[in-house]
Formats: C-alpha cells, sequence, structure tokens
C-alpha cells in the first residue's frame, strides 16, 4: 500500500468514496492514535485540520454518515432535498410538545462529512458580545469572551471584503455576498427602517440590532460546508485516517481510573475498537484524547451509552454508572422560528416564478451559467434584529424572511405571491432535554426542546408577532396589499397569539447545550471551562452542546470557534 492512498469500495453495489490514508511506517500501530475525533461535522472537521498540523500526531475521525459526494450538499437550495433525507440527515423527530399545541417537529441533523454545515441554511452568523459575556460568567473563563472569540472567528475566516478590525481574510472559512436580490425584500427591509429597525450592512459586529441581507457560506455559488473548507487539506495529510459509515457505539472508559482510552464502532457489520496512543491495556497511561464532536443531540447519545450521565437514568437502562453527571442531556435550547406568511399582490415571489415549466428552466440556466438566481439561495437572504419591547437589553429578535412560502418543508410552494417573515426568540428561557431510551446506537433519542413552557417565552411570542404586523402595516408595503395567510388575522389577544405561535412555531435547527460548560459549583456543568468531561480523564466534548447558553443567532459559524479554541487547547498541551 502507498503512503497516501485513496480507494473505492463496493457497499450496497453503490460507489462511495472512503478516505483511507495509512502511513505504511506505522501499520504496526493502526488501532492506535493520539487523538480520536468523533463526528466530522462543523467541529470535527476544522479540529481534523488543526490537530494534523503537527505532523507527529496521529488522528482518526470517525464519521457515522457518507462521504458529502451528493450534489445536492453542494448547490445551496440543495437543503430541501437533504432534510428528511437518510442520505445525509438523521431524521429525528421530538416529543409532542405541549407548547406546540401536540404537535411533533421533524428535527435534522447531519449524518455525512460535514455534518450540520452540509445541510444547515449557510447563514454566516457569530452571534452578539453579550452572549459571550453571559459564558465568561457561567465558566469563569475569560477566554470566552466577546474579543477572544472575534481573534478566533477572524483566525478561520476569508471575508468577502477586506480584513479589518471586525473580519479575517485569507482563512479556510469563505463568507460571500449573497448572489441574488428580489425586489420585495428590498421593500420589505424599506419597512423595517420605518418601523423603527436601522439599516445594516453587517451582522457580526457585536451588536445585532438592524435590517440587512445575511452573509452566507458560500464559495463562488456553491455551498461551503466543513468537508470542504477543512477535510479535504487535512485528508491529504499521512497522519490523518478517516472512516466513514462508522456507527459510534460506546466510549472505552476503565471503570477505576476514570480514563478514556478508546472508542468502540460499528462498521460493515463488525465492531471495532481503536485506541489512543499509549494505551495497549485499560490501565495503561494516556496520553492521547477523545474529542466528542457529535452535536448537541449525539454526544449525549454517546456520553449515555458509555455510562456518563444521570445514574437514575442509567440505572432504568442497565448501563453501568462511570460516572453520574445529571447535566448530561439537559439544558437543551433552541430558537423556534414563528413562520408568518403575507401574501402580496402586483409584485413576483419565488412561488409564482417556480412554479411554470418555463420558470424553472430560467432559474436553472441562470445557476448553471452564472452561479447565481434562486439556486444559489440560502433558505434565508434578508434577515432583521429587533428588540421585542422596549426592557430588553438588546435585540432579542431575529428574522429570516423569504420571498417565498409553502406550508412545511419538503411540500410545493404555494400558487399564489408570498413572502414568508420568521421570528425567533434569541435568548429563550425554556429549557428541554435529550435522552437515549435504548442501548441500540440506531434507536433515536427522545428529543423534548419543551418549546414556549415559559411565561417569558410565550410573553416575547406574543410581541414577536405583534411586532412582524407593524412592519407589515409600514407605508413601503402598503401598495403591494400584504394578506396574512398565516397565522391570521383572527389571532389578537395575547392567549389567542400563544396559541397562533404554538401553531405555527418550528425549529430553526440550533439545538445546543446539553453537555454545557460550567463553573465547579455548577452541578449541572457537564464540563469544565476548557471542554473536558468532569470526572473523566482525556475526555473533551467540542461541539455546540458545549454552550452554557444559546448565542443570539445562527449556530454553526460559533461552533467552529468552539473547536478552533479547543484546537489552540490541545496544541498548547
Amino acid at each position: 500500500m502507498t503512503r497516501n492512498t485513496c480507494f473505492f469500495v463496493l457497499v450496497n453495489n453503490k460507489k462511495e468514496f472512503v478516505i483511507a490514508l495509512l502511513d505504511a511506517k506505522t501499520m504496526n500501530r493502526a488501532n492506535s492514535y493520539d487523538y480520536i475525533i468523533i463526528g466530522a461535522g462543523s467541529a470535527g472537521c476544522m479540529l481534523a485540520k488543526r490537530l494534523t498540523e503537527n505532523s507527529a500526531k496521529r488522528v482518526l475521525l470517525i464519521e457515522a454518515g457518507k462521504n458529502d459526494n451528493y450534489i445536492w450538499i453542494h448547490i445551496p437550495v440543495g437543503y430541501l432535498y437533504c432534510i428528511d433525507n437518510p442520505r445525509a440527515d438523521w431524521r429525528f423527530k421530538t416529543a409532542t410538545e405541549a407548547g406546540l399545541n401536540g404537535r411533533s417537529l421533524l428535527y435534522p441533523r447531519g449524518r455525512v462529512l460535514g455534518g450540520c454545515s452540509s445541510i444547515n441554511g449557510m447563514i454566516y452568523m457569530r452571534g452578539q458580545a453579550g452572549d459571550y459575556a453571559s459564558w465568561v460568567k457561567a465558566t469563569g473563563d475569560d477566554a470566552w469572551s466577546w474579543e477572544n472569540a472575534l481573534r478566533r472567528y477572524k483566525s478561520f475566516e476569508d471575508y468577502h471584503g477586506s480584513a479589518n478590525q471586525w473580519h479575517g481574510k485569507s482563512g479556510e472559512w469563505t463568507v460571500s455576498k449573497q448572489r441574488l436580490r428580489w425586489p420585495i425584500m428590498d421593500i420589505f427591509r424599506t419597512a423595517a427602517v420605518e418601523a423603527g429597525i436601522p439599516q445594516s450592512d453587517d451582522f457580526n459586529q457585536g451588536d445585532n440590532f438592524g435590517v440587512g441581507y445575511f452573509d452566507v457560506s458560500q464559495r463562488k455559488g456553491w455551498r461551503l460546508n466543513t468537508s470542504k473548507a477543512f477535510l479535504r487539506d487535512a485528508a491529504k495529510r499521512p497522519n490523518l485516517t478517516v472512516v466513514t459509515e462508522a456507527m459510534v457505539n460506546r466510549l472505552l472508559i476503565d471503570p477505576s481510573s476514570k480514563n478514556c482510552y478508546g472508542v468502540q464502532y460499528i462498521k460493515d457489520g463488525k465492531t471495532i475498537e481503536v485506541h489512543c496512543t499509549h494505551s495497549n491495556t485499560t490501565h495503561a497511561v494516556n496520553q492521547g484524547e477523545v474529542i466528542l464532536s457529535a452535536g448537541a443531540i449525539g454526544s449525549v447519545q454517546i456520553l449515555e451509552r458509555s455510562g456518563i450521565g444521570s445514574a437514575a437514568h442509567l440505572n432504568k437502562l442497565g448501563i453501568p454508572v462511570i460516572t453520574d453527571l445529571p447535566g448530561v442531556g439537559e439544558n437543551l435550547q433552541d430558537h423556534l422560528q414563528l413562520r408568518m406568511i403575507y401574501k402580496v399582490n402586483g409584485i413576483q415571489t419565488l412561488n409564482t416564478k417556480a412554479n411554470t415549466l418555463f420558470g424553472k428552466m430560467m432559474i436553472g440556466l441562470e445557476y448553471i451559467l452564472k452561479r447565481s438566481g434562486p439556486m444559489s439561495m440560502a433558505p434565508s437572504q434578508l434577515g432583521a434584529f429587533a428588540y421585542s419591547s422596549p426592557d430588553q437589553s438588546s435585540a432579542n429578535l431575529e428574522y429570516h424572511v423569504q420571498p417565498l412560502s409553502l406550508e412545511k418543508f419538503g411540500e410545493d410552494l404555494h400558487p399564489f405571491n408570498a413572502i414568508t417573515a420568521s421570528v425567533c426568540n434569541l435568548r429563550p428561557t425554556s429549557r428541554g432535554s435529550v435522552h437515549i431510551h435504548s442501548t441500540d446506537p440506531e434507536e433515536p433519542p427522545v428529543i423534548a426542546p419543551n418549546y414556549l413552557s415559559t411565561d417569558e417565552d410565550r410573553k416575547v411570542a406574543a410581541e414577536a408577532l405583534r411586532l412582524t404586523r407593524k412592519i407589515i402595516e409600514c407605508p413601503a408595503l402598503k401598495p403591494y396589499s400584504p394578506d396574512e395567510y398565516k397565522p391570521g388575522k383572527q389571532y389578537q389577544s395575547d392567549e389567542e397569539l400563544i396559541k397562533a405561535a404554538g401553531d405555527i412555531g418550528t425549529t430553526i435547527f440550533h439545538p445546543v447545550g446539553t453537555c454545557k460548560m460550567g463553573r465547579d459549583d455548577d452541578p449541572m456543568a457537564v464540563l469544565d471551562s476548557q471542554l473536558r468531561v468532569r470526572g473523566i480523564h482525556h475526555l473533551r466534548v467540542v461541539d455546540a452542546s458545549a454552550m452554557p447558553t444559546i448565542t443570539s443567532g445562527n449556530t454553526a459559524a460559533p461552533t467552529m470557534m468552539i473547536a478552533q479554541r479547543a484546537a489552540e487547547l490541545l496544541a498548547s498541551e
């Protein structure tokens, strides 16, 4: 076998590209690594590149999904064909939610190289400065301050403008302007300004109050995922091995020393164990590190199957308890978007443009020739950050505005011209949970976000719906006779608006917090401020589950920033 080998294998009669990089000089220790990363998503792919920069370190990256060579991953509008598709999505569902009037939601999570960055909305958003101040307060560690986070963001950023105090240049992660504009979006922006929301050209300077077009994670009209940005370069290095279609069953932990010394996974029906360097036995001193980057849902599942979590819950499932950490799977936070739909007249939206054969042909042709137009669209183009009420300390609402409407993802666009103004509470006080109910790794967990379960969240929901109506009633939109299709004008009182929020609310795919960082005196903290699992040696969790509180915006970029912090920590040890 050559030093740097790529090969194809047949799986279920389909060619799937498998990256296998084996150093011939180290074949005798092919199941032993300095770092084992679980999950090739927004954090894992970056970590693979950063950790392999040290050529003396051998790194294994394990991914449950397939390679990201599915064409719809890379065409921006292809998220419509990736969500709820087993080719790229775990296809989770929530439990029925009282706050959503008994409904259960699809809960997309990426199961493919690139993870959620392969199926998300491509919006580049850091959150606001106050988010990071709350992390410092929760952890007691100034390393998580806005100033330090900003430095990390700039280090991996390739911004569409010049490098400046807010943005970096020449990093791996391309931040682009969108390659389309819609007149109805410009008009909505003018209406938002009329409603008191200032125009903004950059939502990434720490105070996001304003309205403008989102920056997106795209490169020349193609989706940019972390596999493309980080893993492709790292895969050329002989010290990286990537294993796809491998389901991690559990972590290997010595119960007496609490030393995490490896990982057990299942591939092609075979159970395989891999160890960290210098851990040939469970009692050996471990010089390596296992890094769990499976996301706010997946990391919980693996920890619990490994005996790390609430002792009471693990005992019910017959799982031997290694460490009693009651915070594992708790503190689930997510952004619930309220999708208000307005019919408009006298102006075209994507609904009618895409509902004719000629319109579809023109859309396809524009993308083929220019990499622009509707096929280059992020799910949401125009954004706004606003205050639900004057007593908020900073903008606590985020709008995702679209020149289209549909009943739900996966269904056809409506046959009439319409826009969707989705609004979410950026700092929900509701807290949910995720827990396994079976030791079978293929069994989905019980996901209970507990949306709209607090008085504060219900109050903000009603205020958000009223603010949207205020924007719609502004002079700029009046010539187009906007007519509220959902939830409907009949909902007026606070009680009625809360009921409407439960009817139209849906996840915006931002689960975080289920393995939160915290101080030593926080009994629900799963991690310390350096992302180390409490009570276990040589194990970290590096993904969105580490966030003590959710950031005020889309969560992909903050997850990469967390990975950058972890890489810095590991490089210094």
